[in-house]
Formats: structure tokens, sequence, C-alpha cells
């Protein structure tokens, strides 16, 4: 947002939202009347429209994915501070731009002799093109880009592009209306000279919108991917074509490098940084981040394929959930669910800072119903094994086992690859502590009685433990007695009264605190009485099957507020919250802690682990 917006600030459509895609409407009817029905138009002009827009739409899709796919550009990313949900926001409407110039280029279609029924391709135009692009286009581009960074206009209209102080693919395209106003007339001089000149073609609007999208990505993509032989070779292209690391500097310095595509004007303008070419040359030299933490996570359910930073990033910003618009896309998860299952490794899916931590998300290249195929269980356990090896060869302190990773039935919690690997260096982590610590937490203190369906998991045993030795009577529902017995040998000999087995979902009937660690069925559900409140650590959540009761959340904890860099949600989590056992890995770097936390809970530590996390800035999610 600019600091004073001025006159036609907002789009026309702003208020429409998703509904400004209702102005693609009349191009689909007009296309299918001609191509389907029939209908006349000599040169096909919607349905190229329609085509050439849907382009863009891939190019840049593949340009974020590209520029977000980390162990791609690791090596060679320029500004590493990272993005955050407001600059994700502000980016949203990068697409404006491209209905703005359809519509335009319509109208001149539309009513300037000449340029309707145009041919296919003219390679004369194409030339023509080149040249008013690179004459005249860059040169009243450049000046009239150092009058938007006049104080005036900057703060105005220009400053909302500099918002983006880290850049990525689409934010060259992230402007007030008024300046694409001003873009788009700069940017028909090639167009319109080329038509002057008896070259106008279809195939150059389709070259020149997908060259030009091409062009504005390398600038704002921060990853330096330029090859340096290239400029070696033919030393004059420093002149003709920026590289990311000369842009870049324009959003960190701001004014200086103002050329759209070609430094040469900023040669001539005398506005070159003195630093382009030592950040260029540092740059491409490599560079890489020490690693603290590795949270180690997995796929869900299909679609969160998408749901990935490299996926889609509006629908990765915001919490998961399967929606409506999505379904088209979900063939294609099929022939991407079976590469990772033969090629696929442990792979980076974002990174972030936390104080002095740098720590990133890891994904095992498996869905959630792979981790109950019998067959699947080897592989995936080597697939973690292989990330914590990995993770440790670089350096990290801390590897954190999310979700399905640490299941008790896959690995006991983490301990086969603690009692394989008894040297090991770095920290395994199931941050369960953390996660009954949480789920304590919302149990109120003058609960007396509490009913426990999935008592004797993990997370059961330490609750149950827990409550007890605060006086709590616990109705622990299992059909083992063995393993009831095991719990209850555990408990303080003065405590053992509290814990109570019982065999069915009636024996709650009479307890309004349900802590619910096992899928329970509207029918189940229907035996707790009126007022209940159902908590829960089970996965997925409890689907809420009574109007009279109140259903709680998964133990979750919003993240601390020197956290940085974070553009993405933790599947359903809101925006800036984990997982508890998440953000159990993280307490647990935080406090360098040197000993593995696998296996089954150690009830002593889940008041020292909460008191760790408050210390740090965490807080509980409602």
């Amino acid at each position: 947002m600019a600091t004073a917006p001025g006159a036609l600030y907002d789009w026309p459509w702003q208020k429409l939202g998703s509904f400004k895609y209702l102005l693609f409407v009349p191009f689909v009817v007009k296309a299918t009347h001609v191509n389907v029905f029939g209908g006349h138009e000599a040169d096909n002009w919607c349905l190229h429209m329609l085509i050439s827009t849907a382009l863009r739409y891939l190019h840049g899709q593949i340009w974020m994915s590209l520029s977000r796919f980390y162990h791609l550009t690791e090596k060679y990313q320029i500004q590493k501070k990272g993005i955050n949900f407001q600059q994700v926001d502000r980016e949203s409407n990068w697409d404006d731009f491209t209905i703005l110039q359809l519509i335009v280029i319509t109208i001149v279609h539309s009513y300037i002799p000449g340029f309707s029924n145009i041919p296919l391709w003219d390679t004369r135009g194409i030339i023509y093109l080149l040249l008013l692009h690179a004459g005249p286009a860059e040169f009243i581009y450049y000046w009239a880009h150092r009058a938007l960074h006049h104080h005036y206009l900057y703060t105005r209209y220009h400053s909302h592009h500099h918002a983006s102080f880290v850049t990525e693919p689409i934010s060259g395209n992230v402007h007030p209306f008024a300046e694409h106003i001003l873009y788009t007339a700069i940017f028909a001089v090639p167009m319109l000279g080329s038509w002057a000149l008896g070259g106008v073609s279809m195939g150059m609007v389709y070259f020149y919108w997908l060259w030009f999208d091409f062009m504005n990505a390398i600038g704002h993509c921060n990853w330096e991917f330029m090859p340096p032989w290239a400029f070696k070779a033919f030393p004059p292209l420093k002149y003709l074509i920026y590289t990311p690391t000369y842009h870049s500097l324009h959003h960190s310095q701001v004014h200086t490098n103002f050329a759209l595509f070609m430094p040469l004007y900023d040669y001539l303008g005398g506005t070159v940084d003195k630093n382009s070419d030592s950040l260029y040359e540092t740059v491409r030299k490599g560079n890489s981040n020490k690693l603290d933490f590795v949270f180690l996570a997995h796929g869900t359910e299909l679609l969160s394929t998408f749901h990935l930073p490299f996926g889609i990033a509006s629908f990765a910003a915001r919490p998961y959930k399967a929606q409506w618009y999505m379904w088209p896309l979900w063939p294609l998860t099929l022939p991407v669910m079976a590469l990772l299952w033969v090629f696929g490794h442990p792979f980076v899916a974002d990174n972030y800072r936390l104080d002095d931590l740098f720590t990133q998300t890891w994904v095992i290249p498996r869905y959630g119903f792979q981790y109950f195929l019998n067959f699947e269980k080897n592989r995936i356990n080597r697939l973690i094994e292989e990330a914590i090896l990995k993770a440790q060869d670089k350096g990290c302190k801390v590897i954190s086992l999310g979700a399905l990773n640490k299941n008790e039935a896959l690995n006991g919690g983490g301990t086969l690859f603690t009692e394989k690997h008894p040297d090991l260096k770095i920290r395994v982590v199931h941050g369960n502590t953390l996660t009954a610590a949480t789920i304590l937490d919302k149990i109120p203190r003058d609960v007396t009685e509490i009913f426990l369906t999935g008592a004797t998991s993990k997370l059961g045993r330490a609750i149950a433990l827990y409550l007890c030795r605060r006086g709590v009577r616990v109705l622990m529902l299992t059909t083992s007695r063995d393993r009831f017995e095991s719990i209850l040998h555990e408990a303080p000999v003065d405590c053992q009264r509290y814990l109570v087995q019982v065999t069915k979902y009636q024996d709650g009937a009479d307890c309004k605190t349900w802590v619910m660690g096992k899928w329970a069925t509207p029918k189940q559900q229907s035996y707790a009485p009126s007022g209940t409140h159902f908590h829960q650590f089970v996965v997925p959540p409890l689907e809420p099957a009574r109007k009279d009761c109140t259903y709680g959340t998964l133990a979750a904890m919003q993240l601390p507020k020197a956290m940085r860099g974070l553009r993405t949600c933790e599947m359903t989590m809101p925006r800036g919250c984990v997982h508890a056992c998440h953000a159990g890995g993280l307490v647990h770097a935080l406090e360098g802690w040197t000993h593995h936390e696998v296996g089954a809970i150690d009830v002593e530590r889940i008041d020292l682990t909460w008191k760790a996390a408050m210390k740090h800035g965490f807080f509980p999610v409602d």
C-alpha cells in the first residue's frame, strides 16, 4: 500500500474480488460461438486471447514454482530475508495487468483499422517489435520510472511496488492502476509501431506478451541464474539484458538501476548502482545457509500437493481445505504421486528464521494413506532415516518428526532411528511432550473427571499419568487390560485409584469433559451428556455431531513474533501457527537440549517443556 494513495490508485474491479474473472466471460462466449456453433470472427480473436492469457497464467505459475523450489535456488539466492503473508496478499492481484492488457488490445483490435483480421505470423513484425521495444519503449520507460521515484509520485503510487523488498517473479506486475495505465501506453508503442509499419500479426501478440512476462520475471525472481560465461563470450550483453541481481539492487537501494530490461539506459543516464557487478559475482560464487532445525512433514491428501510453497502461492498462504475450484487439478496429482513413489527423496518445502535459528520444513514424498500400507512401512522408514542423516550432514541440531513420521506402529515414535544410530549428533524429536502440555493446558483446573479415548496411545498415556497426579479421575477407554495395567503401574501408588478402565462409550455418559485420542462416530459421540466439551488429539479431527456440545481444535501454537519468512500455512493451521509437535521441536532447538525425545513421553518434562515454550514466546491457539 502506498503511504498516500493518489487518484486511480485502486483497480476498477478491485471490489469484485474473484468475480473479476467474469470479465473473461464475453471472450469465452464469443470463442464458443465461433468455434463450436459456427459463428463468424475473421481472425478468431477471442479464442487467441483466451489461449494467450492462459499461457501467461501458466508462465507465471512455472516461474513461481521454480523460484520457490529451494533445492534449485538455494545456492544462488539473492535476498534471504524471506517474504510474509502481507506481501503474498498484496501480490495476489498480480494478474490485473494481464486482464487490463487483454481489454485494451481488444479495444484496439475492434476500433483501429488494420489491427483486425490479422495474419497468424509475420517475421517482419517481430523484428520491428524488438527494435521498437529496445529503442522508444525502453527509453520512455526509463525516464517514466525515474519520475515515479520523485517523492510526490513515489508516495502516491510507486511505493506500492517497492513494499516488496524481497521480490518474487510476479512482483513485477504489482502496481497501482494508474501506473499500469502508463505502462500499457508505453508498451503499446512497439505493437502499434509494428502495425504502422505493416508487420502486425497474431504471433506478434503472443510473442510480445510472453517474452515481456519472461523478462519481467527474470528481474524479480530473487535467484541469480544468469551464467557468467554468457557475459564473457559476449561482453556487450551486460548492456542489453539485466540480471536478477541487477534489478534486486533497485529494490534494496531504490534510487539506482531504473532500466526496464536493458541496463544500457542506466549507463547512459548515470544511474547504475556501483555494486551491480560485484553483487552478481558474489552471488554467482554460490552460498549456503547454516541449518539448525528441520521439521519433517509428509503429504496428507493428494490435493495437498498444491498447498506446498512451490504449488499455488495463494492456496498455500491459507489454511488447507480442498476447495471446489482445486478439484479439476486432482488428476495431475496422480502422476506426481507415481513419480514421488518411484524417484522421490526428502525435499525442502520451505525455510524461515526464528531468532538465530535457520529452520526448514522438509517433506517425505508420501501421502497419509501410504503410511497405513504394510508394504510401504520399511520404505517410509528408510526415507525418514535418509532425512535424519542428510540433516545431520548439513550440521542440523534438531529434526522434529511431524504427523505420521513418528507413528508408534511405524518406528516406535522415533526410537527405531536412535537405536540404529546410537552415535547420532542430531537430536531426533517427536515434539509430543509439548503436544501433551498444550492439551493439558486446555483442560480447566477445576475438572475432577475426564473421559479419555485413545487412552493407551503415547499421548493418552501421558495425559492420564499427568492428570492422575493432579487428583483427576481418568476414565480410560480401552479393551486391553494388559495395556491399562502397564500404565497403571507407572502411576504413583497413591494416585493409581484415579485411573479407571472403561470399555464402552456409554461409561462416559456422566462426564462432561471428553478427551478424544481416537476417532468417534456420531453414534459414539451421542453418549456424551449435553454441554460436553470434546478436547481432541485425533487426526483428522472429529466431525462435530452434537449441536449441544463444543469441540476443541488440535493442539497448536502461535509462533513467536521473532519468526521471519512465513508465507505458507501449515496445512489446516491458521497463519502464523503450527502443530504443537512442530513447536515442541523448535523449543528443543532453542533450549539447546541434548537428549533425544523419542518413544514414550517423559511425564516429568511436560511442565518444563511448557514453561520453555512460554519463555520463547509461543502461545497456545484456542
